[in-house]
């Protein structure tokens, strides 16, 4: 795979999450009524939002964070370890009112995850036309998702549209998009159940996957791709001519033992963008993205987990794809 070398850093700007996450180690998720003595409870640096960020950094992007905290300990914690990973977090708001956002994770023997956000002063995020339009203008992409008031991706979205940066969107937590917001999406990231509920296709396999990755397309976006967890991930791309199928490829993920899934996703999406942002195509963004993945289910936590460019350079598993 030619991946592009990071002669000079992109420049990505996020608007989301940031919360402690509460990560609680169990045997298996618990039956309900059921009580059981869990394994462990750590504090790991988390939300969405934070996630991504460090993603993007670490992939050798510079990034700026809008988001929003307590004042509380928790905010310093996450704040300190977004500054260690050398992300501008001078637009990160401060409330009064509402503690830090946190997720109370629980993570079982399979490495699979329930999460419980409460989401406290992310929900007080307020983002504003003097603040967004310098940032944008310099950034080559904006990343945006949906643990932050809708109204304030509303307005990065339209920002980013009147000065030219490129946005991608992972709709999650899933909620039904405005008419107008779909051809102001260059791309679109989400997982089977995001897809299938926003395209009303059920997706449980690749073939499934590209005609809900066909149809979100459809509707305005420039570039789909659609996570499959273990399975890899579909891509559609644009370019299509009038009455031609947009071509669509699965791309295999690599057989790793699998300890914690809770960032993977992110961590994909932070990948793939800077990548895209360096020059790479969608099929090579995708299949960088696999690999970054692949690395941070093999961790623990969330941010902890998430892996540097280099570590993804070195990795030399064959990455197959196939039309779909």
């Amino acid at each position: 795979m030619n991946v592009p070398i990071l002669s000079e850093a992109p420049r990505i700007v996020v608007l989301g999450s940031l919360n402690m996450d509460l990560v609680l180690r169990v045997p298996h998720m618990p039956r309900a009524g059921e009580t059981m003595l869990g394994q462990s409870l750590s504090q790991v640096p988390g939300g969405k939002g934070g996630n991504q960020a460090v993603s993007c950094a670490r992939q050798g992007a510079a990034v700026s964070l809008l988001s929003c905290v307590g004042e509380d300990a928790y905010a310093e914690q996450l704040l300190a370890g977004l500054v260690a990973d050398h992300i501008d977090v001078q637009h990160v708001q401060r409330s009064a009112r509402d503690a830090t956002g946190v997720a109370v994770i629980s993570v079982d023997d399979s490495a699979q995850n329930q999460i419980v956000v409460v989401p406290g002063a992310n929900l007080r995020l307020q983002v504003t036309e003097p603040v967004l339009r310098p940032l944008l203008q310099d950034a080559d992409y904006v990343v945006l998702q949906f643990e932050t008031p809708l109204q304030e991706v509303d307005q990065a979205l339209r920002s980013a549209r009147a000065v030219g940066c490129k946005t991608v969107l992972n709709p999650s937590p899933v909620q039904p998009l405005p008419d107008d917001w779909w051809p102001a999406i260059d791309v679109l990231v989400v997982n089977e159940a995001e897809a299938t509920q926003l395209s009303g296709h059920p997706v449980d396999s690749p073939e499934s996957a590209a005609q809900a990755a066909r149809w979100l397309q459809a509707k305005g976006v420039g570039q789909v791709v659609v996570t499959l967890g273990s399975q890899g991930a579909v891509c559609c791309d644009t370019n299509t001519p009038a009455g031609v199928e947009a071509p669509a490829h699965w791309h295999r993920a690599p057989q790793v033992q699998a300890v914690d899934t809770t960032a993977a996703g992110d961590t994909f999406l932070g990948a793939l963008t800077v990548q895209l942002a360096s020059g790479a195509s969608l099929d090579e963004a995708t299949q960088w993205a696999i690999r970054a993945a692949g690395i941070c289910v093999t961790r623990a936590g969330a941010q902890p987990s998430i892996p540097f460019h280099a570590e993804v350079a070195t990795r030399t598993e064959a990455s197959p794809w196939s039309p779909v």
